[in-house]
């Protein structure tokens, strides 16, 4: 272990922060020329021009607090921070965090423990004459290993390097001695902690609601206090422990990659905690929940395509066919793929699905008019076998396909009634499809989408963010940013990034917000149920160019507990459009991907489009009591 004891403090924002640092030094012996160090180093309105600050031979850090106090460029989405204990002979050149220009944008490097120089000197035979060290630590010398073969490797960015390569690299200098390092470009923030190491590396992601006493260690102490970044997350290392959060320590030759407050990849996982999954039901007019135990299975594997007769019968079918000469066969049908590309069996899952709503008044009703949405789509992937609606009271319908292509049907009711019960059942095959590719151009794997004035004149009502204050979207703007920023602008990846976030990060809480809850109340308050954290992500992806909608209809979850009754309920999501591939699902409740256990029924701009179940009374009615209940059960033929 080193003789000079020195702590190492980073971090990575999701947006543009200015948190309040305080560096200490440790307590200890400090005589004759021993002096101590601190170095703190970011990259101003999130540029690829680092600042950097030092002072070699420090007696506090005053110094420091009145920088951070004074400057407006103070803010960024990288911070390094390095303390160094009491030493002799270290000038600027020495105190870290290091910073130097390479590929057009500085680095930063930060470094605790001993290595080898002899060895170091060895192993660094990049010859390029910007990478020599200026100064005379092993530190620099591991610095320049590493953009000299960032350089070697025909890189710019660390997010241009394989993971496990960049990991070969950390390991190379982990044979030479204790490596706990951290190194950033400005957007990735890569910390590894040395299997040799006789110190501590320890991480953090801090979230939403921010305590106002912040965070205090013995090598620090940092608090996210500034108006400007009540919304912001981060993750953070630090080689102690703060007193305050769930701080969790690396394990030996762990190397995390961080990427805009997020962990983008890591060696060395956690164990799983299995989580409670938060499904949701109808009550009062708004979508509220309940919890299923995580023994659920959420497997997406159904029942045979059809019994073995069927499958003789179309295998002999399809043989016939490959038999035929000079003939291309290429099935488009998505009903009729039975197998994946790769040989992988697809197969359809049947529901039985019921959906009861009752509505009960102190007066009688003599008018009213209803809106039913309570049938499920038909399309390639979805067959609708039966779908019956019947309503207790006699009236007049009309029923029509509404402009979001929703099966809808007008009720008006002119007699008497004090009692109204609309039931509808439907028997729906969801039929597996193969993995999307997304390796064809006109797909665009990449943000910002680029479409054709006609697609975006058909999307423009899917394009539209709510009408909200320019703070507001500009704050969330900046929260869908970071999605995109940090997952290096890959389409799919971001969107999968916002859906596992939001199930993470906002807690399940019936009865918190309202059908008038806006997407930033939700993204404020962090919690909501299944409507709101659909209105989040459509708004995030809205301004991100990405065209979304608001879904409604049922999830599956299985047998295996209570209350199965009131688990598998109506539940609401969102669709995302892809060019050239077309309407694809998420379901941030439960952090997953719309597939088989999920039945469509309704979607359009947001929840009124969609809405299962809507009305007006013109006369009477009074006091009304309103009681839904969905059953959803898995047929096995």
């Amino acid at each position: 272990m080193s003789a000079i004891s020195s702590d190492i403090l980073a971090f990575s924002f999701d947006g543009l922060s200015s948190p309040a640092i305080d560096l200490k030094f440790r307590k200890g012996p400090q005589k004759g020329e021993h002096t101590l160090g601190w170095g703190l180093a970011w990259y101003p309105a999130d540029n690829k021009a680092a600042i950097v600050a030092k002072d070699p031979s420090a007696r506090d850090t005053q110094s420091l607090r009145g920088a951070m106090e004074d400057w407006d460029a103070f803010r960024s989405t990288v911070f390094f921070c390095k303390v160094r204990g009491a030493a002799s002979g270290y000038t600027h050149l020495e105190t870290q965090p290091f910073s130097r220009s390479f590929a057009g944008q500085d680095w930063l490097f930060m470094h605790n423990g001993d290595l080898d120089k002899m060895a170091m000197k060895k192993l660094h035979f990049n010859k390029s004459i910007f990478l020599e060290p200026m100064g005379r630590t092993d530190s620099e010398l591991a610095f320049c290993f590493l953009l000299g073969k960032i350089q070697d490797y025909g890189a710019r960015t660390l997010a241009d390097v394989d993971h496990q390569i960049l990991l070969s690299w950390f390991l190379q200098l982990d044979d030479m001695g204790s490596a706990d390092m951290v190194i950033s470009d400005g957007t990735t923030v890569a910390a590894f902690y040395g299997s040799q190491s006789e110190t501590h590396l320890y991480y953090n992601r801090i979230s939403p609601p921010h305590s106002a006493g912040g965070f205090e260690a013995d090598a620090a102490s940092f608090t996210v206090d500034n108006p400007r970044d009540t919304f912001r997350t981060a993750l953070v290392f630090s080689s102690a422990p703060f007193r305050q959060g769930d701080w969790k320590p690396m394990q030996k030759g762990q190397l995390i990659i961080a990427r805009r407050g997020q962990v983008a990849w890591t060696n060395k996982k956690d164990a799983p905690k299995l989580q409670p999954q938060q499904i949701v039901h109808e009550k009062d007019g708004h979508l509220q929940g309940v919890v299923v135990p995580p023994s659920v299975s959420r497997g997406l594997t159904g029942r045979p395509f059809a019994d073995q007769q069927a499958q003789a019968q179309q295998l002999s079918i399809l043989q016939s066919l490959q038999q035929m000469k000079n003939v291309q066969h290429n099935v488009l049908n998505v009903r009729s793929l039975t197998h994946t590309p790769d040989g992988s069996p697809l197969t359809y899952r049947l529901y039985d699905v019921v959906h009861s709503t009752e509505y009960e008044y102190e007066n009688e009703v003599e008018h009213s008019t209803h809106s039913f949405r309570l049938m499920p789509v038909e399309d390639s992937g979805q067959e609708v076998l039966n779908s019956t609606l019947s309503l207790s009271s006699e009236g007049e319908s009309m029923r029509f396909e509404d402009v979001f292509g929703n099966q809808t049907i007008h009720y008006s009711i002119i007699k008497p009634y004090k009692k109204l019960v609309v039931s509808c059942r439907s028997l729906v095959k969801i039929f597996g499809q193969p993995i999307d590719d997304m390796s064809q151009d006109k797909r665009q794997p990449f943000l910002p989408l680029t479409m054709m004035p006609w697609q975006q004149v058909m999307m423009e009502p899917y394009l539209r963010s709510p009408e909200l204050p320019e703070t507001q979207i500009r704050e969330l703007m900046v929260y869908a940013m970071s999605f995109a920023e940090r997952n290096a602008r890959h389409l799919m990846d971001t969107l999968n990034d916002i859906n596992l976030s939001i199930y993470r990060d906002f807690r399940y809480v019936p009865g918190a917000t309202t059908v008038k809850s806006t997407p930033f109340d939700v993204y404020a308050m962090r919690e909501g149920v299944c409507q709101d954290f659909a209105n989040l992500f459509i708004c995030l992806a809205r301004l991100l160019g990405v065209p979304a909608r608001y879904r409604v209809g049922y999830i599956f979850t299985g047998a295996n507990y209570e209350n199965k009754i009131q688990s598998d309920a109506s539940h609401a999501w969102v669709e995302i459009y892809i060019p050239y591939l077309g309407w694809r699902g998420f379901d941030p409740t439960n952090g997953c991907r719309v597939t088989q256990d999920h039945v469509r029924v309704a979607a359009g701009r947001n929840y009124l489009d969609a809405t299962p179940t809507a009305g007006t009374i013109y006369r009477g009615g009074g006091k009304e009591t309103l009681r839904v209940q969905v059953t959803m059960n898995e047929v096995f033929q």
